[in-house]
């Protein structure tokens, strides 16, 4: 089916490691949690291997079936860049409007679609076109994946002034890796709310002997509560029986 009640939800970031996957894979594994055919799609997947995030989401949700990865590029780069560099050695193809179909085909198979960016919402995607174009061409509302500490404030503003310039909707803001240790961490929510206008919401630092992506997201699902669902993922399906 084509989502038409705003589900398809872009995850982005206000730069790259801020922590989209792990949330991006907790957001997915609540929701399919909760009866409803939740599915993540990864336009790009860059420094593979050993990155794969697309991964990270199926094994925190035990299936899958609950994410895919349409392109994988070997060198840790912005998409764009990376296709020029390893089609110095192998036959890379990397279209934008290919993307752009390939991500619409992916995420109409889903009651809500999921759509994990890239590094943060300027980093070049393919051509001419960045991770933004995307979100926009997709029709796409946002959620904004932040850093808890020092320095989130500007980053995430200009992130949110970027989206409304384009006319995304921003359901919200998440600082993540939330431990409230220090003065910038416990006033950066209020702070940011002022500033922008929009929800923020924490996610709390995962302490893991083991930091393997999907074990910090699921470490993380319990802290998905039911209110920031309904509250970031605008749908029908999230009604009070489900």
């Amino acid at each position: 089916m084509t989502p038409s009640d705003g589900t398809r939800i872009a995850v982005v970031g206000t730069d790259t490691g801020v922590g989209k996957t792990v949330v991006t894979a907790a957001l997915t594994a609540r929701l399919r949690d909760r009866g409803i055919d939740a599915r993540t799609v990864k336009p790009v997947q860059t420094g593979y291997p050993p990155d794969d995030d697309a991964q990270v989401v199926a094994r925190t949700c035990g299936d899958p079936e609950a994410a895919t990865c349409l392109r994988y590029l070997e060198a840790p780069l912005a998409p764009r860049v990376a296709a020029e560099r390893d089609g110095d050695t192998v036959d890379v193809s990397l279209e934008y409007e290919q993307v752009l179909a390939d991500c619409e085909r992916e995420l109409e198979t889903a009651e809500i679609g999921l759509l994990e960016g890239i590094g943060g919402l300027r980093v070049p995607l393919a051509g001419d076109r960045e991770v933004i174009d995307l979100v926009d061409d997709l029709d796409c509302e946002a959620i904004l994946v932040s850093r808890s500490g020092l320095g989130t404030l500007n980053h995430t503003a200009l992130s949110v002034d970027a989206l409304d310039r384009r006319g995304i909707e921003v359901r919200g803001i998440v600082l993540n890796g939330y431990a409230g240790e220090t003065v910038a961490e416990r006033t950066n929510p209020a702070e940011l709310e002022r500033m922008t206008g929009l929800p923020v919401e924490t996610l709390p630092r995962v302490e893991r002997d083991d930091a393997e992506p999907a074990v910090v997201a699921a470490g993380l699902c319990d802290s998905v509560s039911a209110s920031l669902l309904r509250e970031f993922v605008p749908s029908s399906s999230l009604d009070p029986e489900r």
